[in-house]
């Protein structure tokens, strides 16, 4: 079990894409969205992962985190028991200045949101934004995915 800390980002163009040291697919339902213990299934690539999260701090900064690599015919067969809305994306990860951002390129219902995160050691560590990055929006409840599951960004 261990304390998630990251920080979330809009992204303002694909400029991170040239840095970009390796993308995988992802597929991704919930089978429980409550914010206090979101349950979530998830193809990666050729992997299976189940993942749970308890409810966030009150900066919506840091929360529990539970994740365990599943058979990927498991994963394939909960998608199908998963509450409505389906999360497609592809994550690229993007190296700078000793951190490593995952950046989300949203499809489907999401189409257009690009987001990225980053994880820290605590709340206050700083973080030196690349160019790419535009507004912050940790804790703002629309860009989590359990979220963009219920009402998706196309819809805003």
């Amino acid at each position: 079990m261990t304390l998630e800390i990251e920080r979330k980002y809009l992204v303002n163009d694909d400029s991170f894409k040239a840095d970009s040291h390796k993308q995988t697919r992802i597929v991704q339902g919930y089978l429980s969205s409550a914010p206090e213990r979101t349950v979530r299934v998830r193809i990666k690539g050729d992997k299976g992962i189940l993942t749970i999260k308890g409810i966030g701090s009150e900066s919506g900064a840091s929360r529990f985190e539970w994740e365990k690599e599943i058979a990927l015919e498991d994963a394939q067969a909960l998608l199908k028991i998963c509450e409505p809305g389906v999360i497609d994306k592809t994550r690229y990860l993007v190296s700078h200045q000793g951190h490593t951002f995952e950046v989300d390129e949203f499809y489907g219902e999401n189409q257009g949101l690009t987001v990225a995160e980053v994880e820290l050691e605590s709340e206050q560590q700083q973080v030196h934004k690349p160019t790419w990055l535009a507004q912050e929006v940790t804790g703002d409840v629309r860009y989590y995915n359990s979220m963009l599951m219920k009402t998706p960004y196309t819809s805003w």
